[in-house]
């Protein structure tokens, strides 16, 4: 699950990014309103947590201006002010959650897993696409009898492929979901570790291929697919 933690004060957005890493999701701080704001439109995150005082756009703001744009990712705001009426402009704006400052790193992961929850995910502990099978715990992709332990980046571009079998998935997309979103990433830095992932699946005898389009990203192609061919790089297709 990949978060946006929008939160002006350092050391409790560092604090928060600790434990919401410790916890196993994907992390991208920002500390202005403004920032959080254009990271949250792109709407590539799974959750947004949002605190209310925020440096130039509050956080009602914020989230006001998400839901205008269409996002509709849930919103978990952070405040120091507790009463009533804030609560009701909170909801009122568009939040999903809402919780007061300070907390229990227990009583936030518990509003994460209700917010899940509410959006209707399920949280599964396998991913499968065709004939591969990726262990969300443990970072094994296997294939029939067949395993291989993944190195972190590997898993994270395993999952947004298989999440998205059959679909083109642009480097940029890539980038963003397994680097971060301002992250200093090259296109080269992602041709490596699809080379990488496609040596595994060659290790382990897949019939699933991850295909290259030209000026467009990469797709997997699912093994019991038609059209799919053991590892073998279509016309027009390329490392």
């Amino acid at each position: 699950m990949h978060i946006l933690v929008v939160e002006d004060d350092e050391r409790l957005s560092l604090a928060l990014a600790h434990i919401l890493r410790e916890a196993g999701y994907d992390v991208d701080e920002a500390r202005t309103g403004k920032d959080g704001f254009s990271w949250a439109e792109s709407g590539i995150y799974d959750v947004i947590i949002l605190d209310v005082m925020l440096p130039g756009i509050d956080g009602f703001t914020v989230v006001s201006k998400l839901r205008r744009a269409g996002v509709d990712t849930p919103v978990l705001m952070l405040t120091a002010r507790d009463s009533v009426p804030d609560k009701i402009v909170g909801f009122d704006s568009g939040a999903d959650d809402y919780m007061t400052k300070p907390f229990a790193p227990a009583e936030l992961l518990a509003h994460l897993r209700a917010l899940t929850r509410r959006q209707g995910e399920v949280v599964f502990e396998q991913l499968q696409a065709g004939d591969l099978t990726l262990s969300l715990s443990s970072y094994e992709l296997s294939c029939a009898d067949k395993s291989i332990h993944l190195s972190q980046k590997e898993f994270q571009l395993a999952q947004v492929l298989m999440s998205n079998a059959g679909a083109v998935v642009s480097k940029s997309t890539l980038i963003t979901k397994v680097w971060g979103f301002d992250a200093a990433i090259e296109d080269n830095n992602v041709e490596a570790y699809v080379s990488f992932l496609r040596k595994k699946l060659r290790f382990l005898d897949s019939r699933s291929t991850i295909q290259t389009i030209r000026g467009a990203g990469y797709r997997l192609v699912a093994g019991n697919d038609e059209g799919a061919d053991a590892n073998a790089e279509s016309e027009g297709i390329h490392a």
